[in-house]
């Protein structure tokens, strides 16, 4: 074999073996940042090494500084494992090393993510006319939507922001719920909108925007609005009410964004559709698929009513450049990149519409099992109302409930991560990953058990 057949060979064998000992591998890592730049520093080499050899390298000293997030019991944060068919077409990406952002020079690829976007857009009960965006991630994914968005209502205000910039630009009003995700406030700073100029509304006790608020907010102002609305609340898996806040909304003339980071895909399940009920009245919306979809990294959605608004955001010029229609590069801020709605069309294609469904119900109810196995051990409650796929739970005091959450990662059984609600520290698991199985959540809850004193 020739050096890149060699260390291809290398990379498919040592990642088989990874995931093939994720059902018996210690969850959370067991090497330090520090430890992994031990393990991969030194003098740069004077000489090169042969591509296979790297390969094992990187394997073999990565090993202990890895985490098992494609197993069945990797709860943190809000994470998904990766679908067979999303992984495989993953790596028929980077073998193609097609540059994406034009359907000119990737036909194929293109194809693929607009294939996959308008699949979406049906699941999602989305405009069919909406354009689809691939970026990064749910961050970028908000971010792309917020700019199109910027664009768009101060157009309607008479302002040229391509031509004329921020400085002198109408004041704009970006109105965001007590519990939004830290992206949204990460999306307006990128956007030239400082903390101090959000104006948020409260919530319910489950994160919930409150519409009576809202209104109240509204009423009597003026000028250019913005609306960011969630589709899942990153601790307690709550939605806002789109029936109520849209409208109000809309009677005010704003752009309604929804952030559906890994809520949107309820949109997909007949049982759970109820949680999205009148979002499709939004102008954007923002999603990961790395998170509910189950597609490798990089791979996020940004979804827009009018593609002119996108258009008129992100069009480049450039004489060099091929136009075809609407291409990838019109609808993001990116020219250049990977083909990463590939492993997405992939993961709705090996799944189908049956399976998407199965796979929202199933990430519903190993939360609800989670939570019931949770409340059976003596001195843990839960915390939140488990409509989705997110469980807190707690001790009765903070030192403990942070001590059982390091104790958790310690013993390696599972991950789950820490965080606070309400002011109180609580422990928080997300099941995103189609990977997860009863024996999971009961070997899981069996772990925790021995971990809470005196349970």
């Amino acid at each position: 074999m020739d050096e890149r057949e060699r260390a291809l060979d290398a990379a498919h064998r040592r990642a088989t073996e990874f995931l093939d000992t994720l059902d018996e591998r210690p969850v959370w890592p067991r090497a330090s940042l520090d430890e992994m730049l031990d393990a991969f520093g030194g003098p740069f080499p004077a000489e090169g090494t042969d591509p296979a050899q790297v390969v094992e390298e990187i394997a073999t000293r990565a090993d202990p500084g890895l985490v098992a997030i494609p197993g069945g019991r990797f709860f943190g944060f809000v994470i998904g494992g990766t679908h067979p068919a999303a992984l495989a077409a993953d790596w028929l990406v980077s073998a193609w090393d097609q540059n994406s952002g034009s359907s000119a020079l990737a036909p194929a690829t293109v194809a693929m993510e607009q294939v996959a976007g308008r699949w979406m857009r049906e699941l999602f009960g989305l405009p069919a006319s909406a354009s689809v965006g691939f970026v990064t991630g749910g961050q970028l994914a908000n971010f792309t939507c917020l700019a199109s968005a910027r664009q768009a209502v101060l157009a309607r205000a008479g302002w040229d922001l391509a031509e004329l910039g921020l400085r002198e630009a109408p004041a704009l009003r970006f109105v965001v719920g007590a519990d939004r995700h830290g992206s949204i406030d990460r999306a307006a700073r990128f956007l030239g909108i400082g903390r101090a100029e959000l104006i948020v509304i409260d919530s319910d006790d489950q994160g919930r925007m409150k519409a009576d608020a809202l209104e109240r907010e509204l009423r009597g102002g003026a000028g250019p609005l913005i609306v960011c609305l969630q589709a899942g609340e990153v601790h307690t898996g709550a939605f806002d009410d789109f029936r109520a806040l849209i409208p109000i909304a809309r009677a005010h003339e704003a752009w309604v964004h929804v952030d559906g980071a890994f809520g949107l895909w309820a949109a997909a399940s007949p049982a759970l559709r109820s949680l999205t009920a009148g979002m499709e009245r939004a102008d954007s919306w923002a999603t990961d698929g790395h998170k509910t979809l189950n597609v490798p990294y990089d791979c996020g959605m940004a979804i827009v009513r009018d593609p002119a608004d996108s258009i008129a955001a992100f069009r480049t010029g450039g004489d060099y450049l091929m136009y075809t229609g609407l291409d990838p590069w019109d609808v993001t801020p990116e020219l250049s990149r990977r083909a990463r709605g590939v492993p997405a069309w992939a993961a709705l294609r090996s799944l189908g519409r049956s399976g998407i469904v199965q796979l929202m119900n199933r990430l519903h109810e190993n939360a609800v099992a989670m939570a019931s196995g949770l409340r059976s051990i003596p001195g843990v409650h839960v915390v939140n109302d488990v409509d989705y796929t997110q469980v807190m739970f707690r001790l009765e005091s903070d030192d403990a409930t942070r001590a059982l959450g390091r104790a958790i990662l310690d013993e390696g059984t599972a991950a789950v991560t820490g965080a606070e609600w309400r002011g109180r520290a609580t422990q928080r698991c997300s099941m995103s990953s189609w990977a997860t199985t009863a024996t999971d959540i009961d070997r899981t809850v069996a772990a925790i058990r021995e971990l809470v004193p005196h349970a």
